[in-house]
C-alpha cells in the first residue's frame, strides 16, 4: 500500500476511536460545566493538570524506546516488550502505595484537606493508565488499530456511564428522595469527586480488556537490555515533561498566579478550563496523527524517498489543521453551547488556543528528526526551552492579563519550538518541507478568520453566512492548489 494511504487509514482508525469516544466524552463538557459553577470545575481541571505531569513521570518514555528497540537492536519484540512492561508494573505499583500512605498530606499541600480520597483515586488511574499505556505502544507496533479503538471506545463508555449515572441519575433521585435506592449512591460533599470515580471505573476495564497484552510481564527481564532502553527512553520523559509544562502548566498555575482569591481564582481557572475544552478537535487530530505517525516514521525511515514522504505529510498535516481552526472559529457561536452561560466569558482565548495546538501538531511532525538520529538528549532540550518560554511568560502575563495572558504563553511557547525544533532538523536530519506553502495556508486561514470577524462586524452579516462563506473560500483554494496533486498520487499508487 501507498504508505501516504497507510498512514492516512492508520491515523483514520485512530482517530474515529479517538474521535467517536472523546467527542462522546466531550458531550460530558456541557453536562459538567451546566451542572457544577466554575470553582467546582477548575478543581477537576486543576487534577487533571497534575495527572498530565505525572503520566509522562511513570510511563518513563519507555512507548518510544519500545518503538525504537523492536526495530532491530539483537533483541526480540518480546524481550523489549516484556523487559518495559515489568518495569512500568513495579514502578507504578509503588506510586499507587504511596498516593494511598500519603493521601492526606498531599492534599493539605493542595489545599484540597476535606478530600484525601482524591489523592488515591487518581493515584490508582494514574497506575492503571501507565501500565495501560506500554499495552497500547505494542497494538500500535503490531498496527492492531481496530483492537485499540475498540479498547478506548470501551474505556470512554464506561466513563461516560458512570458520570452519567451519578450524576444525572442518582443526583435527581437524591433531589427528589434523598433515602431512594439511587438517592442514597448520591453524596453532595463527593460533589466533582463523581467525575474521579467514572474516570476510575473506565480505566480498570480498560486495564482489564488488555489482560492478554500484560501476560509479557510474567516472561523474562533483561538487564542489558533494560540498561539501553532506560538510557534512550529517559530523554523522552523530559521532553514528554516539557511538553506537559507547556500544554498543561497555565491549567495548574492560574490558581496560583491570578492576583484574586482562592475563590475567584478557581472559577477564572474553570472559565479558562472549559473554553479550552472548545479546541478540543484539533486536540484529537494531532492525538490520533500521533499514535498512527510515530510507528510510521520508524517504519518508514529506511526507504528512499523517507524524507520527501514527511514533507508532503506535513504539507497535508496543515491543511487539515487549518481547516479545524476555521470550522470552530467560524462556526463558534454554535459551538459556545457546549459550555454553560457562566463560562462563555473566556471564548476570546479559544483562536489563540487554536493555533497554538495547530503549531504543536507542527512541532510534532518536526520532531522526528531527533527520535531517528537518537537525538533524543538534544529533542529534550528543545522541549526544556520551550518549557522555559511558558514558565517566564506565564509569571509575566497571567498576573497583568489574567488567563488570556495564558493563552497567549502557550501560542508562543510552540511557535519558539517550531523554530528551534526546524532549524536542528535541517542541520541534523534535512526533510525538504515546503515551508511556503505550509506558511502560507496558515496566514489563509487567519485571513478567513479575520475576514469573518469584520464581514459579521461591518456588514452585520449573519454568523452562520458568513462563516460558511469563508470555509467555501478555503476549501476552493485547497482543492484547486493541492487536490489535484493529491488525487494523482493516489491513483498512481493503485
Amino acid at each position: 500500500m501507498n504508505p501516504l494511504k497507510r498512514l492516512a487509514s492508520q491515523t483514520a482508525v485512530y482517530g474515529v476511536s479517538s474521535v467517536i469516544g472523546r467527542f462522546l466524552n466531550y458531550l460530558l463538557v456541557p453536562l459538567f460545566t451546566y451542572t457544577f459553577a466554575p470553582a467546582e470545575y477548575g478543581v477537576i481541571s486543576e487534577f487533571y493538570a497534575y495527572m498530565g505531569f505525572l503520566a509522562v513521570l511513570l510511563v518513563f518514555g519507555l512507548e518510544t524506546g519500545y518503538f525504537r528497540f523492536r526495530e532491530g537492536d539483537g533483541s526480540t519484540p518480546e524481550q523489549v516488550y516484556s523487559t518495559a512492561l515489568r518495569f512500568v508494573v513495579v514502578a507504578n505499583g509503588a506510586f499507587f502505595l504511596a498516593a494511598l500512605l500519603l493521601r492526606q498530606p498531599i492534599a493539605d499541600l493542595l489545599r484540597h484537606n476535606a478530600h484525601p480520597e482524591y489523592i488515591w483515586w487518581v493515584g490508582a488511574i494514574l497506575a492503571m493508565d501507565s501500565v495501560g499505556a506500554v499495552a497500547f505502544a505494542r497494538l500500535r507496533a503490531e498496527q492492531q488499530a481496530v483492537r485499540f479503538a475498540a479498547v478506548k471506545v470501551c474505556e470512554i463508555g464506561v466513563n461516560i456511564g458512570v458520570n452519567l449515572f451519578f450524576i444525572v441519575l442518582c443526583r435527581r433521585a437524591f433531589e427528589a428522595d434523598p433515602e431512594s435506592a439511587l438517592g442514597v449512591l448520591w453524596h453532595p460533599a463527593v460533589g466533582v469527586g463523581y467525575i474521579f470515580l467514572a474516570n476510575l471505573a473506565g480505566s480498570a476495564v480498560k486495564l482489564l480488556l488488555l489482560t492478554p497484552q500484560l501476560r509479557g510481564v510474567l516472561d523474562g527481564f533483561d538487564g542489558a537490555l533494560f540498561g539501553r532502553l532506560i538510557r534512550y527512553s529517559l530523554p523522552m520523559v523530559i521532553i514528554g515533561f516539557a511538553g506537559i509544562i507547556n500544554e498543561m502548566l497555565d491549567r495548574a498555575a492560574l490558581k496560583y498566579l491570578l492576583p484574586y482569591d482562592l475563590k475567584t481564582n478557581m472559577a477564572q481557572l474553570g472559565i479558562y478550563s472549559a473554553c479550552y475544552k472548545l479546541s478540543i478537535l484539533m486536540s484529537l487530530f494531532i492525538q490520533a496523527f500521533r499514535y498512527a505517525g510515530e510507528p510510521f516514521f520508524f517504519a518508514y525511515a529506511r526507504q528512499t524517498d523517507a524524507r520527501e514522504t514527511y514533507a508532503r505529510v506535513l504539507n497535508y498535516f496543515v491543511i487539515f489543521c487549518v481547516l479545524i481552526f476555521l470550522a470552530v472559529t467560524l462556526y463558534i457561536d454554535v459551538f459556545k453551547y457546549f459550555i454553560g452561560a457562566p463560562y462563555r466569558v473566556g471564548l476570546e482565548v479559544v483562536p489563540v488556543l487554536l493555533l497554538a495546538n495547530l503549531l504543536l501538531g507542527v512541532y510534532v511532525n518536526l520532531s522526528i528528526w531527533y527520535k531517528l538520529t537518537d537525538s533524543t538528549l538534544m529533542g529534550a532540550w528543545v522541549s526544556l526551552a520551550g518549557a522555559a518560554v511558558t514558565v517566564a511568560l506565564l509569571l509575566w502575563w497571567v498576573p497583568l492579563f489574567g488567563y488570556m495572558g495564558a493563552a497567549w504563553a502557550t501560542l508562543v511557547c510552540y511557535a519558539a519550538m517550531v523554530l528551534l525544533s526546524w532549524a536542528l532538523g535541517q542541520r541534523y536530519y534535512p526533510v525538504p518541507y515546503d515551508l511556503r506553502r505550509a506558511l502560507g495556508y496558515v496566514a489563509l486561514g487567519l485571513v478567513l478568520y479575520g475576514a469573518d470577524r469584520q464581514l459579521v462586524a461591518r456588514t452585520h452579516m449573519n454568523a452562520l453566512a458568513a462563516g460558511t462563506l469563508c470555509m467555501t473560500v478555503f476549501l476552493g483554494l485547497v482543492l484547486w492548489l493541492d487536490g489535484r496533486g493529491l488525487l494523482r498520487r493516489v491513483r498512481s499508487a493503485e
